[in-house]
């Protein structure tokens, strides 16, 4: 359930013991060697390609009918076909992820969850080739007299973003002292209840807010932000065989139009110029020199 008001970089007591427990299993880890596939890729379990992730963020990872599906989910079944096994999705709070301590602890052999490639995770997990060109885009009520993100700051009104993020990163470079919310849904809402007057989020994500009529009335989309940043699937560090294994199939998917496939049923499009950013009510790519950024 999304939280009804907002938290600011804050994990609880339990979440913290719970880490601490999973990198002290990780200390006796044997790196999941008794899962290994037939071609010698070491898993944690047999059969089993375990994904760890972040619920929801779709279009990326989200639940439907029971299910969790989504791009990222899509692209590590690929992953999955190719080593003979199935995929297993683990959902746990993005600490666990980027720092590394769910890989570290044998919890998952990968982590997709969104996320972006950035020098400081580097030092925690290897990541795959980049999958994904990420912008952020900037969501408003259209009754909030808000143009931009410039604005939001101009208005000195209230701006939300997701937790641990790279768009949280980029509002606090910015000097926004963003409201922080532990879940994109939980965003929406705080964005819809009035917590916040804007919220900067991955484009993806507010493209499939405002595929909803339910969203689409009320908000629209003000700016889109280039950053340059990219996604990739993380592993533990040293997992060199996994790793190859996951950059062979995210290659090949894009040679042979899986890639492409994947892309237009969850995202829309794809951008010939390689950027995803598009204008929500045009459908267009948006201009190259767009005043807009992502999470």
């Amino acid at each position: 359930m999304p939280r009804t008001a907002p938290v600011r970089r804050r994990m609880s007591t339990l979440a913290f013991a719970v880490a601490g427990l999973v990198l002290a299993a990780g200390c006796s880890s044997t790196g999941g060697a008794k899962g290994a596939t037939a071609d010698g890729v070491p898993l944690v379990a047999a059969g089993r390609l375990k994904t760890c992730t972040h619920l929801p963020y779709p279009p990326f990872q989200f639940e439907r009918g029971g299910k969790v599906v989504g791009f990222d989910v899509d692209l590590l079944d690929l992953v999955a076909k190719r080593l003979g096994v199935r995929q297993e999705i683990v959902d746990t709070p993005f600490e666990n992820i980027k720092t590394g301590a769910f890989l570290n602890s044998g919890q998952c052999d990968v982590a997709a969850a969104g996320m972006t490639i950035t020098a400081e995770r580097r030092k925690n997990i290897d990541f795959s080739v980049p999958y994904f060109d990420a912008t952020q885009a900037v969501v408003t009520r259209k009754d909030s007299g808000i143009t931009s993100l410039a604005d939001v700051k101009a208005k000195k009104r209230k701006l939300g973003a997701q937790a641990q993020t790279t768009g949280e990163d980029y509002a606090d470079r910015g000097g926004f002292d963003p409201v922080s919310f532990d879940t994109s849904d939980a965003l929406l809402n705080g964005l819809r209840t009035g917590q916040v007057a804007a919220v900067i989020v991955d484009y993806p994500v507010a493209r499939g807010w405002l595929k909803d009529p339910a969203n689409s009335g009320p908000f629209h989309q003000v700016d889109n932000l280039h950053t340059g940043e990219q996604y990739g699937i993380g592993v533990k560090k040293g997992n060199n065989k996994l790793l190859a294994a996951i950059d062979k199939a995210i290659t090949d998917a894009r040679a042979d139009g899986t890639y492409r496939s994947l892309y237009e049923k969850w995202i829309g499009p794809l951008p010939s110029s390689g950027s995803p950013g598009r204008s929500i009510a045009s459908g267009e790519p948006a201009p190259a020199g767009s005043a807009s950024e992502r999470s």
